[in-house]
């Protein structure tokens, strides 16, 4: 029996959220996450980028009809006196102006010695600009004013179109923060007086209109409704909430005006908790993650070494200056190593966001990527592969002067100090009896086994069917439970007083999500503390591959690493104290949100709703994730493979060669292919029979 010690509680701890991200010194690994300061900031951004690029392509219009080469290329002659000079101060508002930007990128990586994107670039229209400049006060050769101008454009307009997609990837999260209400109903003894949502504080209680958002997380405390939460936990139909039940703010109230007494300030709401727990998560980098960085670290290396060496082996083997100079520019900037350093960050922020609108909160992105890896997946069996909501279904004196409803309100007494079902169904139990419990003094957890306490002076322990066979007290003749009744005894001064059977229903999504797993390839198994029968039913019911029943907690984290040494890749599931051990043992530990602190503290991933529909959904979830990061980082990977070679000018002889502007034009591509696969990531509901990934 597990019921000792589970003790419903908020499954993260409380904290705020609190992020931006200056996109000018953004260096490849980068989180693009944002809060709502951090938005803002990105917004004006955006418009700022669209603004230097409009203005850039008028001033192009004239730099490129000015140009030689163009000139030449059409057939025309429109040079004047003083054009050049004219070409040449259009041509530096471009450069000055335009690129801004890069050049406080630039800055900001040589400070920090973390040359990438902006040094590379910066470096490339600065080295562009000034041989341009020389030409027009008498160096030899031809000017670069064209192609700095135009591949200045293209570089604000990769830039303005790749930073309106992470502000996309990062869409979901910020309808997050954008949940909570500005202003909530404030009870008063009086009045109902309307205030700020951030002014809320414990205690306060607060009216919930019919159509309205509720304003924090607290216990109802008059009324009945059904609220809407799809867009904190992911569960579509809504959930009818009754009186002293919890409700969470930003959920959408029904059609039944509620009372709602406050748990805590709006900064510790769920809300806040869930947005700070998805910025952790996308600032944690994953092994992938790191792999890029150091990708992205090396080819930023490579592009300035082939750059230089370009530069180096036209100019010594006969080429112009200026031919060497555009093949140098031409390859340090196709070979930014933009697209390679976004493929991750985009990825991560994508599916981070969706998950936490879906009820999967990731706190360990390792743990999330390593989901693909999942040969077994233990289940905990109540509140998960079950409702959890317990009844009592019998009650059995075995002494002939103790009555069913002695043995109820003694057994209460106990079960008043815990929030387990078990509890929970016992005291409903009661209530609906009318029976008035007694108080429980010198309350005492027997871990994995019960509790015992002392009620009217007597020494009263609830118990499980594994207590009895460890103490040797034998189970009287007349005991009778099926194979779904879970049971406790109640014993009373060391004599059997009574023993009470409950019921707990298997949830309708377990089965399909078994089915799914085995679809999948994934074992499933019951790992519970309930007697063997009912985990046999259970089992037996959905089909899992094996049961292991009346396990004490250490005794869980053995079956883990029993699990691991044959070679199988563990997932375990749980929502308890006694669960932590076995969470933190599992490659991949997975806390359901009704649990406790302690086990969403040692897992990995937190689910809102214990539901198995979700676990599935997180492992398919996390495989199709993966997919994406692996697709970008070949899609940059092998674009700077192709591309360097054509830059450097290798089909030279063959009259191929790709000017700096349409390098530029290339690698904004490589950066727009990557965001738009990254902005395809969806999480759907796999959870049909025979769904495989």
């Amino acid at each position: 029996m597990e019921h000792s010690q589970k003790h419903e509680a908020p499954a993260i701890k409380a904290i705020a959220y609190h992020s931006e991200m200056d996109h000018g010194s953004m260096k490849h690994g980068d989180n693009p996450s944002m809060g709502m300061e951090g938005h803002n900031h990105h917004t004006m951004m955006i418009a700022d980028f669209k603004k230097r690029f409009f203005l850039v392509l008028i001033l192009c219009i004239p730099i490129i009809l000015l140009s030689a080469m163009i000139q030449k290329f059409i057939g025309v002659d429109w040079e004047f006196t003083g054009s050049e000079y004219i070409l040449l101060a259009l041509s530096s508002v471009v450069f000055f102006y335009g690129g801004w930007p890069f050049f406080k990128g630039l800055v900001t990586e040589i400070r920090t010695k973390t040359p990438g994107m902006m040094f590379l670039i910066g470096f490339a229209i600065t080295a562009a600009y000034i041989y341009s400049v020389a030409v027009v006060f008498g160096l030899e050769g031809m000017d670069f004013f064209w192609e700095l101008a135009t591949l200045i454009l293209i570089m604000l307009l990769g830039h303005w179109i790749e930073m309106k997609s992470i502000a996309g990837a990062s869409k979901e999260l910020e309808l997050l923060v954008q949940l909570m209400p500005a202003n909530a109903h404030m009870v008063m003894p009086d009045m109902v007086h309307d205030v700020k949502t951030d002014t809320l504080k414990e205690n306060d209680i607060i009216l919930v209109k019919p159509g309205e958002k509720v304003a924090a997380d607290g216990i109802i405390l008059e009324g009945e409704s059904y609220l809407n939460e799809s867009m904190i936990t992911g569960e579509s139909k809504p959930v009818q909430k009754i009186k002293d039940q919890k409700v969470i703010a930003g959920s959408i109230n029904g059609n039944g005006s509620i009372k709602v007494t406050v748990s805590h300030a709006s900064k510790d709401s769920y809300i806040s908790q869930l947005v700070k727990l998805v910025d952790d998560a996308q600032k944690s980098k994953s092994k992938t993650q790191l792999l890029a960085d150091t990708a992205a670290k090396w080819l930023t290396i490579i592009a300035i070494v082939a750059g230089i060496s370009t530069f180096l082996f036209w100019f010594l083997t006969g080429q112009t200056l200026a031919f060497a100079m555009e093949r140098m520019v031409t390859v340090i900037v196709i070979c930014c190593p933009h697209a390679l350093g976004l493929a991750v960050p985009l990825v991560v922020a994508k599916s981070t966001a969706l998950s936490a609108k879906n009820g999967l909160l990731i706190k360990n992105r390792s743990a999330f990527e390593n989901a693909r890896k999942i040969t077994t997946i233990v289940f905990d069996k109540t509140g998960t592969l079950t409702v959890g909501k317990f009844e009592v279904s019998k009650i059995v004196p075995l002494k002939s002067e103790i009555t069913e409803n002695e043995v109820i309100r003694i057994a209460s007494a106990l079960e008043q100090e815990s929030e387990h079902p078990i509890a929970t169904g016992i005291l409903l139990k009661a209530k609906d009896l009318s029976i008035d419990v007694p108080s429980a003094k010198n309350f005492k957890a027997i871990t994995g086994k019960g509790i015992e306490a002392t009620v009217e002076g007597k020494k009263v322990l609830v118990v499980s069917p594994g207590y009895l066979k460890e103490k040797k007290i034998s189970v009287p003749d007349e005991f009778t439970a099926n194979d779904t009744e879970t049971v406790v005894f109640v014993i009373i001064n060391n004599e059997l007083a009574g023993y009470i059977a409950l019921s707990d229903e298997i949830r309708p999504e377990s089965a399909e999500a078994v089915k799914t797993l085995k679809g999948n390839h994934i074992k499933s198994i019951l790992l519970t503390g309930d007697n063997s029968t009912v985990a046999k039913s259970v089992s037996d019911t959905l089909g899992l591959d094996s049961f292991i029943a009346e396990v004490l907690p250490d005794q869980k984290l053995e079956k883990i690493k029993e699990l691991q040494s044959k070679g199988q890749f563990v997932a375990m599931t749980g929502d308890g104290v006694n669960d932590a051990p076995a969470l933190a043992q599992a490659d991949v530990g997975i806390a359901v949100g009704s649990g406790s602190d302690i086990a969403a503290e040692t897992a990995g991933i937190v689910l809102v709703n214990s539901n198995p529909k979700d676990i599935v959904n997180l492992i398919l979830f996390g495989k199709a994730t993966y997919r994406k990061m692996i697709q970008n980082l070949i899609w940059a990977t092998g674009y700077n493979i192709v591309a360097l070679p054509l830059a450097a000018g290798v089909l030279y002889s063959w009259h191929i060669l790709l000017t700096p502007a349409i390098g530029a034009a290339l690698m904004s591509v490589s950066t727009v292919v990557v965001a738009i696969n990254a902005g395809m990531l969806r999480l759907k509901d796999e959870t049909k029979p025979g769904t495989k990934v």
